[in-house]
């Protein structure tokens, strides 16, 4: 019986949704996790894995956080109360971390970024966002550069034994 109380180890989440080039152009200082508002048609279509999130970005408005431009197609099966692809979709996080995000955008010019749209182990759709400030072109450069360089010394490493 004194197992019962124990939290559960995080189970990997199954990505619906991947901004793979978010990285490339910003860099991400913090991560934060926020539930997401979707109707019937857009969780289906979600779990079909044919969102893109790469145009898209969050926006305070009113006190509330919206991700703004992500795609979510049309549910193949669905009628006449299907979803519009490119809503804007209310976030779910908690006013203090609202508050925060908003300051952070508004003082030191950063952008709010969705990274991932995952599913947890209940079914429910989640949103990572990262805030980030925009990379230079250089800035760029220098993360390819140390990437294809990590790259190459680790198959020096693996060929030396």
């Amino acid at each position: 019986m004194a197992g019962k109380n124990k939290k559960k180890d995080k189970a990997p989440s199954r990505i619906a949704a991947d901004n793979r080039k978010a990285r490339h152009l910003y860099h991400i200082e913090e991560e934060y996790e926020a539930g997401i508002v979707l109707s019937g048609t857009e969780i289906k279509s979600l779990r079909g894995g044919q969102a893109n999130i790469r145009e898209s970005y969050a926006e305070e408005k009113n006190g509330e956080l919206w991700l703004v431009n992500a795609y979510i197609p049309e549910f193949s099966h669905g009628n006449r109360f299907n979803h519009e692809p490119r809503r804007p979709r209310k976030l779910l996080m908690h006013r203090r971390e609202i508050n925060r995000l908003a300051g952070s955008v508004q003082k030191d010019g950063m952008t709010l970024v969705p990274l991932r749209i995952t599913f947890t182990e209940r079914g429910r759709a989640k949103v990572q966002i990262g805030i980030g400030r925009g990379k230079k072109l250089h800035d760029k450069r220098e993360t390819e550069k140390q990437r294809d360089w990590n790259r190459q010394k680790s198959r020096l490493m693996k060929d030396m034994g």
